[in-house]
């Protein structure tokens, strides 16, 4: 059986270390399933990332869609950050640190903003509860002061996009996601 953790620091993150299997000839491991997640839906899409070493992505925020996250190949730090009006967590920031040669899994809800930075060259595999919709990809600044993340790099690099996200003070009232928000 999986260990599957709810988060201490934000509501509704689910992390989940899942059972590996293996013999001589390799090992299997069920990275997924959609009972694991009490606020989760049917995921609908599967997504691959493969990042340099020193790249930081994020902080990427969406109103409507959940992701779940399993790092397949290096080392990375998910830097996660609770912007939903109303949960008990609001303000919070967890970071955790993905190893892909350990099975960790990471449930995000719509409305955490999430981003990672690559400490080695990674493999990213993730999977979303929703289709690409430009109108529900939002961001937040890697570098906000409020967030205090520690992405544990120097000189990262960053799209345009990432370099020119808010601050959270700087979010329009009406893009701030809600605690329960789903449709």
């Amino acid at each position: 059986m999986p260990k599957i953790a709810p988060s201490s620091v934000i509501a509704d993150v689910v992390v989940v270390e899942p059972e590996a299997h293996g013999d001589e000839r390799g090992r299997f491991v069920e990275t997924y399933r959609r009972s694991w997640f009490p606020l989760g839906r049917e995921m609908i899409q599967g997504n691959r990332s493969e990042k340099q070493a020193g790249a930081v992505v994020g902080l990427h925020y969406h109103l409507h869609q959940a992701d779940y996250w399993y790092l397949l190949r290096g080392r990375a730090r998910v830097v996660l950050h609770d912007l939903r009006v109303g949960s008990p967590t609001d303000g919070a920031t967890l970071t955790i640190d993905l190893d892909g040669d350990e099975d960790r899994g990471i449930f995000i809800p719509p409305g955490v903003a999430h981003g990672f930075a690559s400490h080695t060259d990674l493999l990213l595999w993730y999977l979303v509860d929703g289709y690409y919709n430009p109108a529900d990809e939002l961001g937040l600044a890697w570098d906000d002061p409020e967030v205090a993340a520690d992405w544990g790099v120097d000189n990262p690099v960053l799209s345009a996009r990432d370099q020119s996200n808010p601050r959270r003070k700087e979010i329009d009232p009406g893009r701030r996601p809600y605690h329960g928000m789903r449709t």
